[in-house]
């Protein structure tokens, strides 16, 4: 299995097709097994990059909690897309991946042609930060307590992972089978070390209303954490398009992945082509009728 050096470890990854480079970056339950049915689809026109996650074998599992957070999942993003020479690249997020690829766009802009954010802001909304907070905690110790084999199977099961079983269960049994072959070291770390400390989207409205990267936000209309951080974002950087998936929950790509890749190879196809807009500052007027003064 093929592994790279980037941010100080040892990164699985695999790579195919030739062309403008497009990395998928997994959410916290996936791995790069996940991209499966978007590798198949835009690797005949383009170099496609999937990765496991640190944490996640056969990458490394760093033993110690402060070797997980946001600052150091954005590295390791970067690194791999510096390390194999692919920038600037498409880079296309879930969750925990929409996170990365939301702060790579935001810190690293040269290394990216677009970014796709797709079912990210778990956590962001202050109403529901505590309740988080909590359950995060009580996922970690959960993990480490009862292992995969037995948590597992009730994690795979959240209310924004049933839209899956409903519509697709071999799919959703090939998820969950996944899921328990991780590490539970590395799943708790990250847990604690990651998801528990990264800052709210809302805390990054400075630097978003600054970018000019062109990027698509993706979610689920069941997918109730990240709606309303999906629409802040939208509002909030200029270059953001929103699309909501219908009746669909957090794992868009899996549950609908014919309308997943329609909707990013338009994307990306129109950025390739210079065509992607900023937004006419003429939409944001005062009235929802007449147009605003010049």
């Amino acid at each position: 299995m093929p592994k790279i050096q980037a941010n100080g470890i040892q990164l699985h990854y695999e790579i195919s097709g030739e062309g403008t480079p497009i990395v998928f970056v997994h959410e916290f339950a996936g791995d790069y097994r996940s991209w499966e049915d978007q590798v198949r689809f835009f690797n005949r026109r383009y170099r496609t990059l999937v990765y496991n996650a640190r944490g996640l074998p056969p990458t490394d599992v760093p033993g110690d909690v402060s070797d997980y957070s946001q600052d150091i999942a954005t590295a390791d993003l970067a690194g791999i897309i510096q390390a194999l020479d692919l920038a600037p690249a498409h880079v296309v997020g879930l969750s925990m991946g929409g996170y990365a690829s939301l702060h790579i766009g935001l810190r690293h802009p040269e290394l990216v042609r677009s970014c796709v954010v797709a079912g990210c802001g778990y956590g962001s909304v202050v109403s529901q930060r505590e309740q988080f907070q909590k359950d995060v905690n009580e996922v970690a110790r959960r993990f480490e307590e009862e292992g995969l084999e037995k948590f597992g199977p009730v994690y795979t099961a959240g209310p924004t992972r049933v839209q899956l079983e409903r519509k697709d269960p071999i799919a959703y049994e090939k998820f969950q089978r996944q899921f328990i072959e991780r590490s539970a070291l590395g799943a708790a770390n990250t847990m604690r070390g990651l998801q528990s400390t990264r800052p709210s989207v809302y805390e990054l409205e400075e630097a978003m209303k600054k970018s000019r990267v062109p990027t698509l936000i993706l979610t689920g209309d069941e997918d109730e954490p990240c709606l309303e951080p999906g629409i802040f974002m939208k509002r909030t950087i200029p270059t953001a398009a929103l699309i909501t998936f219908p009746n669909a929950g957090h794992l868009i790509n899996l549950e609908e992945p014919a309308m997943f890749n329609r909707i990013v190879l338009d994307f990306i196809t129109e950025v390739d082509a210079g065509r992607w807009p900023e937004r006419d500052p003429r939409s944001l007027g005062a009235s929802a009728m007449l147009p605003g003064e010049e």
